[in-house]
């Protein structure tokens, strides 16, 4: 079953006290979002999911927890608009937790996995027509090389482009384990000993498919608007280019711009609004207990005012 990466750290960072509003963006198995609600017993928690198998099991978890949730069936990158629909526009706590949930990887026909056969689908939403069948067989040479290199920070996009496109003018590539075979056939000896070669790859398609790093760097934004006074956001990404996008825009965020910095005494209106509360990585114990904290970044940010 899905084990949540560094929870006891992020729960603990949230700050939450029983008349806590929270939001937990990333729903999934319910992990965070059951321990937020047994902090929160007047309070009420807003948890966000696109996934219908994960709902259906979350709901019946939090229930057995409080009723005062409610679950939104919809991208975080909607937090703004379908929190104002419940009537709020500010809120006490955030968390994101960016990782794609065991359940998903472990269900085959999800097809997110490179290690089983399965359709190439890696739709978080099952919903959109789009899938990782479109990309791997209608992009060109030259956007594939692109969301290997920038998505999956893959050195062989080139050579992995090109064996796709070649394979695909004889027939379409229609499942995890082709594709991944054709990766392997892609890179040298040497690199396929040190991991699989097909991990990053298959981590650019599912990131391109689901259009992860806008929809993350909007809802981020729109998070840090929701935030009241003393609120805070705890983000847990696992891979670098979300990470630096995080890190990136808390810094932005908490620090005096440059052409000011020299001033003996600072306007008001260019103190910064929020602080940098923490950066936690996952301890030895968990990283030997759950492979999949190995990447895995908690960052956190606090509005310390309006």
């Amino acid at each position: 079953m899905h084990k949540s990466v560094l929870l006891e750290e992020s729960i603990e960072n949230l700050n939450l006290n029983e008349n806590s509003i929270a939001v937990d963006c990333t729903l999934g198995y319910a992990g965070h979002s059951s321990q937020i609600l047994k902090r929160i017993k007047k309070g009420h928690l807003f948890a966000f999911d696109q996934d219908r198998e994960a709902i259906a099991f979350s709901e019946k978890k939090l229930e057995s927890v409080g009723n005062n949730f409610t679950i939104i069936k919809s991208n975080f990158k909607d937090i703004k608009n379908k929190l104002l629909e419940n009537d709020v526009n500010k809120v006490d706590a955030i968390l994101f937790d960016l990782g794609v949930s065991s359940p998903q990887l472990d269900e085959d026909y999800r097809g997110f996995s490179f290690h089983k056969e399965a359709p190439l689908d890696m739709r978080m939403n099952t919903e959109q027509d789009f899938s990782a069948y479109d990309v791997v067989n209608t992009y060109t040479k030259e956007e594939l090389i692109r969301i290997f290199r920038v998505y999956g920070e893959e050195k062989y996009a080139s050579s992995i482009a090109y064996r796709i496109v070649k394979e695909r003018e004889n027939k379409p590539i229609e499942t995890t384990l082709e594709l991944a075979e054709l990766i392997k056939m892609s890179v040298p000896e040497k690199y396929k000993r040190e991991k699989h070669p097909a991990r990053k790859v298959f981590q650019a398609i599912r990131i391109e498919v689901n259009d992860e790093l806008h929809v993350f760097e909007t809802a981020l934004k729109d998070a840090l608007e929701l935030l009241n006074v003393n609120g805070r956001i705890c983000v847990i990404t696992f891979h670098s280019l979300e990470d630096r996008m995080c890190k990136q825009m808390f810094q932005s965020m908490t620090s005096i711009p440059k052409e000011l910095q020299k001033l003996p005494v600072i306007p008001e209106e260019f103190e910064p609004k929020f602080k940098l509360v923490n950066h936690i990585v996952p301890s030895t114990q968990e990283l030997e207990e759950n492979a999949r904290a190995r990447s895995a970044h908690l960052r956190v940010i606090e509005r310390i005012k309006d």
